[in-house]
């Protein structure tokens, strides 16, 4: 612990040094609100796994909205796995009066509010400990120490002089704040910030025989090792070799752990040490025990089902459209375990882990091998088994030894049994036996189709009478079921509003739908049929009009319309909703048959990330309309970008160039 705090104060004297130094604010850093001068934090970890965190930072304020953002420190824990303490808070007043100390904890004076943190649909008992700095002006700098000892899942004595008063008050008992994986460490490091920083440097004190692994990623870092001291510990030591500048994000760019610098650390030894002790853990605490209630309502549900995919769907939809989403928390082990069938069933509510906890349940009292799997929701899991999982998910084995994922949490209402929204993601599931990271496939672009057909007629008057069909299946028919959100009472003015946002004048006469709380028998159809006066430009020489199919009905399902698509190139790899295809027909019937016509000029685009085709044919008085784009993964690289763009850039030309036919 000595060598740790030794660095710290190092690290004091060199944000003194560069405080001094005022030209340096000058230039690259005047447009920003907050320059961090230097940001340390240090670990020390003891042998079972519990880890004492201490953190020095000094920030200048640079703009008035800077100023505001650290009139009060904050600092968010858990009270059930962490101990936090606000140590000591110095500002350095640049513009006269004497530097302001406040010592939370030894000035009686200097309120510290420890209180409950705001929280919505997730309820955990998380906390905050707030100190209010008061009234900065610019140019003043900031210097906060704190110390956090537990850990943080997504799911001692000293003799440092600022912490022998926290350390003398701390309980004695720490095993509630030793990390759930017993005797191990991990740690994901940003190394990119939203603010300008100087010098960031990150320190793990550890036994050498806990065998640490580290990678760098999207980056380069300053890396240090010294050798094991006589006690066998080993300092790592990591910081930034130039400044951290914020990234000038693109566009629908990938999170920024997954494109900026990050590290991480581990000390488990691979990803199937991670699979077994998450087996493990949930199974010790007894997450998967059906009750005789569970079991009578599984009897139920799979009672009429001919084959394994049959029950595995009844079992994922009732779980997925009756567990609502909402956190309470079980108490000690929140945030890793998974809560019981007993409080799961009786409660009909629960967040991710507790979703696909019943599920499991569901599973196993059916017959079917189900295990708990952790995932990460937008963002990459790389290959350093630190503890990148955010969500919860089930895996059940079929008869023929394969594993199918099922996602509860993020399937209701839709007919997909893994949302497709999720491909391209890594996964780890929970095994006796351990399993490796995996990852989920692309799902082919057809599975989640949009198809609009149409047939229609145009009268001498410009009336464009007809109908239109609206058919999708996977993310694409989820998305057009968004439709139906609304009350029941309301499903006809929803509706209506589809079509009116494209041609306001349109009589609608009828429209005609699948039932929307029966999704699982058949994918979303609606009908329209209209009437639409003054639709198009008709006399005896000239007709000219664009269909209403290509005018982009039902554009909210589209996504990839709604990127902006003025940067020829990109840098930043970027992801859409999900991977689809786009399938419009139409057949209109014209007042009379013209001899010549002209139409939009588009290039069709053929590549495997997106393509894009359209064609019109006359024959006699009736004119044919057809178009295609295809976009063919979630997650795309950024030499992917000119065809996706002009695949996009070709659907919406074709929306807006009319169709002119002449005699």
């Amino acid at each position: 612990m000595k060598k740790l705090f030794v660095f710290l104060t190092l690290i004091a004297v060199t944000g003194a040094f560069a405080a001094a130094q005022d030209n340096a604010v000058k230039g690259k850093y005047t447009d920003h609100n907050t320059l961090t001068r230097f940001d340390s934090t240090g670990v020390y970890m003891e042998e079972s796994g519990l880890s004492h965190v201490v953190t020095h930072k000094r920030v200048r304020m640079l703009s008035h909205a800077g100023c505001s953002q650290y009139s009060t420190f904050k600092m968010d824990y858990d009270p059930l796995s962490a101990y936090c303490e606000i140590d000591r808070i110095i500002v350095h007043r640049v513009y006269g009066g004497p530097d302001t100390l406040l010592w939370p904890g030894r000035d009686n004076n200097r309120v510290v509010y420890d209180y409950v943190a705001p929280a919505r649909m997730i309820y955990w008992g998380a906390s905050q400990k707030m100190v209010e700095i008061g009234h900065l002006d610019i140019a003043d700098e900031v210097e906060i120490w704190t110390y956090k000892k537990g850990y943080t899942y997504a799911l001692l004595q000293d003799d440092h002089p600022s912490l022998n008063a926290t350390f003398a008050a701390l309980p004695q008992d720490d095993s509630r704040y030793v990390p759930p994986m017993r005797g191990h460490y991990y740690d994901i490091v940003p190394f990119w910030s939203d603010e300008p920083v100087q010098h960031k440097v990150y320190q793990l004190n550890i036994l050498d025989s806990k065998q640490l692994q580290y990678h760098v990623y999207n980056g380069e870092l300053d890396i240090r090792r010294e050798a094991a001291d006589e006690e066998g510990r080993v300092l790592y030591t990591f910081s930034n070799k130039e400044d951290i500048m914020p990234l000038k994000r693109e566009p629908r760019a990938l999170a920024n752990n997954d494109i900026q610098c990050k590290l991480l650390l581990s000390t488990s030894p691979d990803w199937q040490a991670k699979s077994r002790w998450f087996f493990g853990v949930n199974e010790d605490y007894g997450s998967f025990k059906p009750t005789p209630a569970i079991q009578k309502k599984v009897n139920e549900l799979v009672r009429d089902c001919k084959t394994e995919l049959d029950s595995i769907s009844a079992l994922t939809h009732w779980v997925a459209d009756n567990i609502r989403y909402a956190g309470i928390s079980m108490g000690e082990g929140e945030g890793f375990t998974l809560h019981n069938q007993e409080m799961n069933f009786t409660d009909r509510c629960g967040v991710c882990k507790d979703k696909a906890s019943t599920l499991i349940g569901f599973l196993r009292a059916a017959g079917f091998k189900a295990y708990a799997a952790m995932t990460m929701a937008g963002e990459r899991i790389d290959r350093i088994p630190a503890d990148q999982f955010n969500h919860s998910v089930c895996a059940v084995q079929l008869r023929n030894g394969q594993f199918l994922m099922l996602d509860p949490t993020w399937v209701p209402g839709v007919r997909e049994l893994w949302s497709s929204a999720e491909q391209q993601q890594g996964y780890l599931i929970g095994t006796a036996e351990g399993c490796d990271l995996m990852e989920t496939p692309v799902s082919p672009a057809e599975k989640h189709y949009l198809r609009i057909l149409g047939e229609t007629a145009i009268d001498m008057q410009g009336t464009l009478t007809g109908t239109l069909t609206v058919t999708a299946e996977g993310q694409s028919d989820a998305s057009v079921r968004n439709v139906f959100r609304a009350s029941q009472s309301e499903w006809r003015a929803s509706l209506e509003r589809q079509l009116l946002a494209i041609a306001p004048e349109a009589e609608i006469t009828d429209i005609q739908h699948t039932d929307p709380n029966r999704y699982l028998d058949q994918p979303v159809s609606i009908t329209y049929r209209f009437r639409i006066p003054h639709y198009a430009t008709v006399d005896k020489e000239v007709i000219s009009f664009i269909p209403l199919s290509a005018r982009n009905f039902y554009s909210f399902a589209m996504s990839h319309l709604y990127f902006n698509l003025s940067a020829e190139t990109r840098t930043q790899p970027f992801s859409d909703r999900c991977s689809k295809l786009i399938d419009i027909r139409e057949t209109i019937t014209l007042p009379y048959a013209p001899s010549q016509f002209h139409y939009p000029m588009v290039d069709g685009i053929a590549n495997p990330a997106a393509s894009f085709g359209c064609g019109f044919q006359m024959e006699g008085n009736k004119l044919s309309f057809g178009e295609q784009a295809v976009f063919g993964k979630r997650v795309y690289e950024a030499s992917d970008w000119p065809a996706f763009r002009a695949s996009a850039q070709a659907q919406l030309q074709v929306s807006q160039t009319p169709v002119i036919l002449t005699k």
